[in-house]
């Protein structure tokens, strides 16, 4: 008997190499025949595989643009799917048929369970390439989801980390940002803002909307082209409200508050000059109070 005794999954015939070593009447050609084929088998699929599939998934990814980040993790994915089939195939070149059907049995089972316990984790894992992929967003950027606001620190595969405008750490499962509606005020060049100024009846419109233009040209953070514009969008309450509408460039949250705030603020020491006012809301009672009403509440009082 030239053979070890072996588990039965693992009695193979050795391949195409272990009968080409029977024929040689070498001792051993099964079990030599599989070790061979398994190695051979593996070595050859996983490196031609890998550098064949890495090639062409870097070649995509560059030419979507993906960040250094992204490509890492997407990588080790690939370099993962090349070592399970090259695992198979090598079990195949050494023989190993039933044993290969028997891993895949088990291993569609435990795919299986581990499938139905892990289905969150599985859902923002595949959120996660979407988000790699896609770029909704990237890290530094300022988004805006579900109420919530902050910019990106990290984006993971399983969740993303954004720091609040309060300082606050929020970590967000992946597939919260790509079920839902997410706002990304920066990812163009350039971003408008709309600035709204109440002004009195008695105000001179014309005049109001001079000063805010001129605001605007004169701040160095809002662009020239598109150029400002102001528009009456509402005769409320109290006020006449003219909104302005500015452009800025190389948007981030820092530079909005930043600019808006020195807008107004420059708005509002023209409109001071000129006399124009910025109304607050104000209600006029009317009616009759009669003494002896007053007289009886103090008394019921004490």
């Amino acid at each position: 008997m030239n053979t070890l005794a072996l588990p039965l999954q693992l009695q193979g015939d050795g391949g195409a190499i272990g009968r080409f070593l029977a024929t040689q009447n070498i001792p051993y050609a099964q079990l030599l025949g599989t070790i061979l084929g398994f190695g051979i088998g593996f070595a050859v699929v996983y490196i031609v595989g890998k550098a064949v599939l890495s090639s062409i998934v870097s070649r995509m990814l560059d030419r979507r643009g993906a960040d250094t980040h992204a490509k890492k993790p997407l990588m080790k994915i690939v370099t993962l799917v090349t070592a399970f089939v090259a695992l198979g195939a090598g079990f195949g070149f050494a023989g190993l048929g039933n044993f290969l059907q028997s891993i895949a049995t088990i291993g569609a089972a435990a795919t299986l369970a581990i499938g139905f316990a892990m289905q969150d984790v599985i859902a923002n894992f595949v959120a996660g390439i979407f988000i790699f992929t896609d770029r909704p967003f990237r890290i530094d950027d300022w988004i805006e989801w579900d109420g919530n606001s902050g910019v990106v620190e990290d984006i993971s595969f399983r969740v993303t980390r954004v720091r609040t405008f309060d300082n606050e750490l929020l970590t967000v499962p992946n597939s919260q940002l790509t079920n839902g509606v997410i706002k990304n005020p920066v990812a163009k060049d350039k971003l408008r803002l709309q600035v709204p100024f109440g002004i009195g009846y008695d105000d001179d419109i014309e005049r109001a909307t001079d000063i805010i233009l001129e605001e605007a040209d004169a701040h160095d953070g809002i662009m020239a082209d598109p150029e400002p514009s102001v528009r009456l969008t509402e005769l409320g309450d109290s006020a006449v409200v003219l909104k302005s509408r500015i452009w800025i460039t190389d948007p981030s949250r820092a530079d909005f508050v930043k600019t808006r705030g020195e807008y107004v603020t420059a708005v509002k020491a023209r409109f001071d000059e000129e006399g124009i006012d910025f109304p607050y809301p104000n209600r006029a009672l009317s009616g009759e109070l009669s003494v002896s009403g007053v007289e009886q509440l103090a008394q019921s009082n004490d």
